[in-house]
């Protein structure tokens, strides 16, 4: 299978133009959600493919205007290169999307797109997760304060954590999603109150939102001080590891989540998350 039988094509693939400014780019990572866009330059031959521009990107260099000096080099491939092998380099080069480039940009490869395929059985997903799992699962105690947690989280580098009761059983999970939903923007380092976000508060609150599959907090934002039992999920999805990568890809597409928890017995004894099943290709 090729790529170009998985990816966005380019018609779906929202894009920036050179000259611009990060105004430009903000206009789609915040309206649209969107972590990363494409950046092209109009030429007499075509449209030309110069790099991608992503929400980190604009937190990391706040008091640069120009989209040319923000913009950086990804891994790209073509429309003809073997799926398999490109969702191997996504995983080697830890990229969650890959511009499909020839000259000009065809499209975009995501995650998502290789767990479509492998839903479909478009490539190979006969592998049981029990081989693909991670053991090492990042967990939080229920009764934890919410910014507390959100700490944990970004210093264990997943979007997620187990949450744990007081048996140590698994009752739940909470993502960067959960925290991002319940976090608020405030005007200043000393304002807790109620305020209305000005043009630059909303670039702010884009800070957390995620990038790929991680998010930048920033001091403006302010996060409840409930437990973490307020905001998780209890209702939630799990696979045992006997099921096959295809069996829970489908489960990822169906229930809009990027990981389960993988049980034996009805015990926690390991997570799955949507790139575990690129290395099953």
């Amino acid at each position: 299978m090729h790529v170009a039988d998985a990816m966005t094509p380019r018609a779906d693939v929202v894009t920036v133009e050179l000259p611009g400014t990060r105004d430009d780019a903000l206009e789609y990572l915040q309206e649209r959600g969107f972590s990363s866009i494409p950046v092209v330059k109009p030429t007499d031959d075509g449209e030309a493919y110069r790099g991608l521009v992503s929400r980190d990107d604009l937190i990391e260099n706040p008091d640069e205007d120009q989209l040319a000096l923000l913009m950086r080099e990804v891994p790209t491939t073509t429309a003809d290169a073997d799926l398999v092998e490109v969702a191997r380099m996504m995983v080697a080069e830890d990229a969650r999307r890959i511009p499909v480039v020839d000259g000009e940009l065809e499209g975009i490869l995501t995650v998502t797109d290789v767990v479509r395929a492998i839903a479909r059985g478009d490539v190979d997903g006969g592998t049981n997760v029990d081989a693909l799992a991670s053991r090492d699962v990042n967990a939080v105690y229920h009764a934890t304060p919410l910014p507390v947690a959100e700490r944990e989280i970004n210093y264990a580098n997943v979007p997620y954590a187990v949450v744990l009761d007081d048996d140590g059983e698994m009752t739940g999970m909470l993502t960067e999603v959960d925290i991002i939903e319940v976090a608020r923007v405030v005007e200043g380092e000393d304002d807790t109150g109620e305020s209305i976000a000005n043009q630059d508060d909303e670039w702010m609150w884009e800070g957390i939102k995620a990038v790929g599959n991680r998010y930048y907090p920033t001091r403006n934002v302010e996060i409840p001080r409930e437990p973490v039992s307020t905001f998780m999920t209890d209702d939630l999805v799990t696979v045992s590891g006997h099921r096959t990568a295809k069996e829970v890809a489908r489960v990822l597409l169906s229930n809009d989540v990027e990981q389960v928890p993988l049980v034996d017995g009805g015990a926690l004894v390991g997570i799955v998350r949507d790139v575990d099943l690129l290395e099953g290709v």
